[in-house]
């Protein structure tokens, strides 16, 4: 279910609001306690465009407000169902929110191992695609515009995901997804390839790279069909046309 900003303010400002007249209530040994006492719970609510979102405490109870820099790692972005540890803190209005964050981790063998494994294949077909793009507009066989369009989009992919990759650890304001996943579409897919392997980014969320290898197996498509004779006479006719 969509919801928007405004709604999303509102529930933050509702749900602190009743999580700081309960901690009104509370003794003061209890919240020095909860700094250094750890707790765990599971990310149910999450906006990773603006880093926040909030933690179902196990057991039940109040919604916990938790941001991107309440956590200890910075080099991966939380996702719904994740389960977290961390410590209760209180801001400048004495409304409660998590800190200290940290992911707790399953153990997966096997999936790492299968993901170990393409690591290595990703940016080497990458690497090979731009190499037989290349050829192929050396040899006549594609305009040298279109060769151009693929090595343009993939370095300006590779510098969207650095900045997006930046902004995760600092906790600015992200690039969108769908932005990233379009210049993948026109082209820049193996640009993006060789940013998630370089900076481990986007490479771990699933729901992305569904949507990514997509775009991935349409660009290839299309770049397939334009090598036809039918394809390569369309090409021709924008070209000229554009010309």
């Amino acid at each position: 279910m969509s919801i928007s900003a405004g709604e999303w303010s509102r529930y933050a400002r509702d749900t602190l609001g009743r999580t700081n007249e309960r901690t009104k209530a509370r003794p003061l040994n209890f919240l020095a306690a909860s700094k250094t006492m750890r707790y765990q719970g599971k990310i149910t609510r999450w906006k990773d465009v603006q880093g926040f979102g909030f933690i179902t405490p196990n057991g039940g109870g109040e919604l916990v407000f938790l941001h991107i820099k309440a956590f200890t790692r910075r080099d991966r972005r939380p996702s719904l169902g994740e389960i977290v540890t961390y410590t209760l803190a209180t801001d400048a209005t004495g409304r409660v929110r998590a800190e200290n964050v940290a992911f707790v981790v399953a153990s997966v063998p096997a999936a790492s191992d299968r993901s170990s494994r393409w690591k290595g294949v990703s940016p080497m077909l990458a690497v090979l695609f731009l190499l037989s793009v290349t050829a192929s507009a050396v040899f006549g066989k594609l305009p040298p515009a279109l060769a151009g369009l693929y090595a343009v989009a993939s370095l300006l992919a590779f510098v969207m995901y650095a900045w997006d990759k930046s902004a995760a650890v600092s906790g600015r304001w992200r690039t969108q997804e769908s932005t990233l996943l379009l210049i993948g579409l026109v082209g820049g897919w193996p640009g993006a390839l060789l940013a998630q392997k370089v900076l481990r980014h986007k490479s771990r969320k699933r729901s992305f790279q569904v949507i990514f290898w997509a775009t991935v197996l349409i660009n290839i498509g299309i770049l397939g069909w334009l090598l036809t004779a039918k394809g390569a006479a369309v090409m021709r006719t924008l070209l000229v046309g554009g010309a």
